[in-house]
């Protein structure tokens, strides 16, 4: 099982066992990427489970983009979480801005799981654009 310090420490080849978690035995596919609008609209179509993979405290900030689903990525059991919450849909992951979300797509898709999708802009912004929040985009409020 992969743990969090796996996750966070960008230990791509211990997620290859992951593989079998999600049940995928195919080679990786090349990352995709959403902007937070086409994000917003394929979560909403229900074409996609999109996650916000921050923090708790991150989430009480900000808010989360409507339409996704809350997975701190630090739980001992964020991939088979992560399983249950897409079932066969693609996945696409928004962080705050671009860093973690890049790394654990990388990762999943090394893993050999594939349709799994970044958003690199995340809620906050990055160089790949102004973010979820800045385009105003609407959030919601989780209760921790």
């Amino acid at each position: 099982m992969v743990d969090r310090r796996t996750v966070l420490a960008g230990g791509g080849a211990a997620l290859l066992g992951s593989a079998a978690v999600w049940g995928v035995s195919r080679p990786a596919q090349a990352e995709t990427e959403l902007t937070p609008p086409q994000a917003r609209e394929a979560a909403l179509a229900g074409e996609i489970v999109l996650v916000d993979i921050r923090r708790p405290d991150e989430w009480s900030a900000t808010g989360i983009a409507e339409g996704a689903v809350p997975l701190d990525m630090r739980r001992e059991d964020f991939v088979a979480r992560l399983r249950e919450v897409a079932g066969r849909r693609p996945v696409a992951i928004i962080c705050a801005g671009g860093v973690r979300s890049r790394r654990v797509t990388v990762q999943l898709s090394e893993a050999g799981v594939d349709e799994v999708i970044d958003v690199p802009e995340g809620m906050l912004g990055s160089r790949a654009g102004p973010g979820w929040i800045a385009r105003g985009l609407p959030v919601v409020q989780v209760a921790n």
